[in-house]
């Protein structure tokens, strides 16, 4: 940053083209970067695809199959072999856990960027397998980790700094969203208000160019649907927009129940007396048992999700039962360890909500042809807050249907849904992981790369350390020398004992010239450890700490001191480069 700002005061015109050169450059990199993400995107869903008809997970497949008696067997054997190579996967990852939108949010949002991307290969692996085998898990949370995985390549395959690998993570989120559901401007959207979170001009471009070429290649050269068709229906009546916000509040409950079920299914799976690898496969086990009366809930449920947006092709019974099953065997095959999103089974979850609301107001009302308005409502209404994304779920419905009608009906249940889910349950599901990681987002983008980023390279040596057999005098004098406020009394094995201003030693050598500091009292003083972050720093300071932190290791060993300018001006730095990436135009 000092450079630029050097060659800028240098040469205004020259800094000027060059920044002109280089955002064209980044647009470009974006383009690219989308381009490859969507590829990547349709060759896996078009594979997921194959491995369902394949190994008789779809309902397509399992109609064509020839020998419907074996179908009893596939059901059980597939989903449990699936969770048996998902697990060896997982070995070769970090934490032994499929990686995923949160860990998106994570890199972007600390500062750290630099998505590996081995993790993203082999979490896209585990997640095929998953989906292929027919656990009950999404594909939009790989898609969107892998295409993250492949911006994160790309900005450090060219060297860039952190600012513009931001940018390239949300260049392939933007294409593997705009690429999935055939919705462009929901991808743009998506990357800012979830992964990026803020709408700097400077990113919205690449971004934008990599949404609109994964766009064209999914429509245009490789010919691939939207995710479902909703046909042309009557404009709801008045007061059935009163239902559609009763749908957001109660869709905020659907949504709390469905995030809570995760977790709580991960944090029992992890104190079972079972092998992290032989998870899924239990998992799989158990969902293969379910799937033989309910076969609905294998899979992401696109068929089903289909089927619930027409009147008439579930009673409400056969609703609730498959809501709640969907709901549970989602909460254990994301829980026990399979790979995959929260997204989908959110869409299918909350189609069959919005389903059953509008079955049950037919029964009643005598209203039928609106029926889809229902659908669609209780779709948003339970995804939004899952995703922690009203703008990219309305985006989407308008996208996919092209009906502004069914956009200003979901509206309604956004309104309610999302601030509900907010403040009972948290900003969404990826956010709640990353505060249960030590993460905590709610807190502001600042304190979290604050938080993150550890004193280590602040540590200076540049103090004075006492012996204990020095006395009050020679300390007064060595800190009068220095300049220094504080010294600190270090002992014959290194360890850090006491910390003394100027003032205190004064006093002591008004008392006893000759008195050892080494007899003082010990004086409780905070310290901070090597890898205390600079959020912890900043706090220590209100306590009247003197000029300088003492930084001990885990023994207790003295290891040097952080001085308050110099934590003064790593905020400041920090603060600089988030404003330049969040308000700058170029």
């Amino acid at each position: 940053m000092v450079e630029q700002d050097q060659a800028q005061q240098s040469s205004p015109s020259a800094f000027l083209v060059l920044r002109v050169v280089r955002f064209l450059g980044l647009v470009a990199l974006g383009a690219i970067v989308g381009g490859i993400a969507a590829l990547v995107a349709v060759s896996f869903v078009a594979g997921v695809v194959w491995l369902n008809d394949t190994l008789l997970i779809s309902p397509r497949g399992r109609m064509m199959f020839e020998y419907p008696q074996w179908l009893v067997v596939t059901t059980l054997a597939v989903p449990i072999l699936g969770g048996v190579l998902v697990g060896q996967l997982h070995r070769l990852l970090p934490q032994h856990r499929p990686h995923g939108p949160a860990d998106v949010i994570a890199a972007v949002q600390t500062g750290r960027g630099r998505l590996p991307i081995r993790a993203g290969a082999v979490s896209a692996l585990s997640a095929l397998v998953s989906l292929g085998s027919g656990a009950s898990v999404g594909q939009y949370g790989p898609l969107v980790h892998l295409g993250a995985s492949l911006g994160s390549a790309g900005a450090r395959w060219l060297r860039l700094g952190h600012c513009d690998d931001h940018i390239t993570i949300a260049c392939g989120v933007a294409a593997a969203i705009a690429t999935a559901f055939n919705a462009p401007l929901a991808g743009i959207v998506f990357a800012h208000e979830v992964v990026l979170r803020h709408y700097a001009l400077r990113a919205f471009a690449p971004v934008a160019a990599a949404a609109l070429v994964g766009h064209v290649i999914a429509t245009n050269v490789l010919a691939r649907g939207a995710l479902f068709h909703v046909a042309e229906a009557p404009l709801p009546r008045s007061w059935e927009f009163g239902v559609f916000l009763l749908v957001g509040g109660l869709g905020a409950l659907i949504a709390g129940a469905y995030m809570r079920a995760i977790l709580a299914v991960g944090a029992r799976s992890a104190r079972l007396a079972l092998a992290q690898p032989l998870r899924p496969a239990v998992a799989g086990a158990m969902l293969g048992v379910a799937a033989l009366w309910v076969p609905d809930i294998l899979g992401m449920g696109k068929e089903t999700l289909r089927f619930a947006t027409i009147a008439g092709a579930y009673t409400s019974p056969e609703l609730l039962m498959v809501m709640g099953l969907k709901l549970a065997a989602t909460a254990l095959c994301l829980g026990m360890g399979f790979g995959g999103g929260v997204f989908s089974p959110a869409l299918v979850i909350g189609t069959l909500f919005g389903a059953l609301v509008g079955t049950l107001v037919a029964s009643i009302s005598g209203v039928t042809d609106t029926f889809v308005f229902y659908a669609i409502c209780g779709m948003v209404a339970v995804t939004a807050p899952v995703i922690g994304a009203p703008l990219t779920t309305l985006l989407i419905v308008f996208e996919l249907t092209g009906s502004y009608a069914l956009m200003t009906a979901a509206l309604a249940s956004v309104t309610l849904a999302c601030p509900i889910a907010a403040q009972l349950f948290g900003r969404s599901l990826f956010d709640i992981q990353l505060a249960q990681r030590g993460l905590d987002l709610s807190v502001g983008r600042s304190q979290a790369i604050l938080g993150e980023t550890r004193v280590t390279d602040l540590i200076s040596d540049d103090c004075v350390t006492l012996t204990p057999e020095t006395t009050a005098a020679q300390a007064v004098a060595a800190l009068t020398r220095s300049g220094h406020a504080l010294g600190h009394l270090v002992d014959d094995q290194g360890r850090y004992r006491n910390s003394f201003t100027l003032a205190e030693l004064y006093r002591g050598q008004v008392r006893d010239s000759a008195l050892l500091v080494g007899d003082w009292p010990r004086t409780p003083r905070p310290v901070l450890g090597p890898e205390s972050s600079l959020w912890t720093a900043m706090g220590l300071l209100q306590h009247g700490v003197g000029d300088a932190i003492v930084v001990v290791d885990g023994e207790g060993r003295f290891l040097g001191v952080v001085r308050q300018t110099r934590i003064a001006e790593a905020y400041l730095k920090h603060s600089d480069e988030l404003n330049r990436e969040e308000h700058g135009a170029g």
